[in-house]
């Protein structure tokens, strides 16, 4: 309920050295294992000094660990716009809550949308991988949900745990599937007659052909 009596609001940022050093480094971390090249932290810290410009220089701090990783940083609305126009440019990008937030969504609608990405919340002893999306009660057990984001969530997990071959076997057939667009949900080919199940049952069948190879 918006109060109509209230002339300003004020919102308050917080940043910790501890969390902004450990999810920079797991960014680094997560591109050497990854065989990554490069890591771009996104950040406001041309305005908002203090806080973005703390995770700013820690970003730069953790970066010098790495030597081999190229580092660069991007203004959060300079981001936004490279990454609509040539996407191709970024492969790991570190940030805070709000702009990753932000970044997600936007890059989810350059590969068809929220139902094709996955999420992970990784702690250091407890890790957690989901579809970003939510459960889309709306049409459940009609058979008409796109199945990837969570199956993509299950290659996360099976890349965390090292069972690297599993996941790339999963990950190569997702992708071939939405490239032919026979075996998916009408949301990625609103003229395809698939659905939930038979789009699971046929990246099934394809997984155990691959991994017999």
């Amino acid at each position: 309920m918006v109060d109509n009596e209230k002339i300003a609001a004020e919102s308050i940022a917080l940043i910790t050295r501890k969390g902004s050093e450990r999810i920079c480094r797991f960014a680094f971390e997560y591109a050497k294992t990854h065989k990554r090249k490069k890591v771009t932290a996104v950040h406001k810290a041309n305005i908002m000094k203090c806080t973005a410009g703390m995770f700013l220089q820690i970003a730069q701090d953790v970066a010098k660990d790495y030597p081999d990783i190229i580092f660069e940083d991007k203004i959060i609305d300079a981001c936004a716009m490279q990454l609509v126009m040539s996407p191709q440019n970024y492969d790991v990008i570190v940030t805070t809550n709000l702009f990753g937030d932000i970044l997600s969504d936007l890059t989810s609608g350059l590969i068809g949308g929220l139902g094709l990405t996955a999420g992970a919340n990784i702690g250091k002893e407890v890790a957690l991988f989901e579809a970003v999306h939510g459960s889309a009660p709306d049409i459940a057990g009609q058979n008409l949900a796109n199945p990837i984001a969570v199956i993509k969530a299950g290659v996360m997990l099976l890349q965390h745990v090292g069972e690297f071959k599993a996941a790339k076997a999963i990950d190569t057939t997702i992708h071939e599937m939405v490239a032919e667009g026979k075996y998916v949900t009408p949301d990625i080919n609103p003229k395809t007659k698939c659905g939930t199940r038979e789009m699971g049952s046929e990246l099934i069948a394809r997984v155990k052909k691959a991994v017999a190879k």
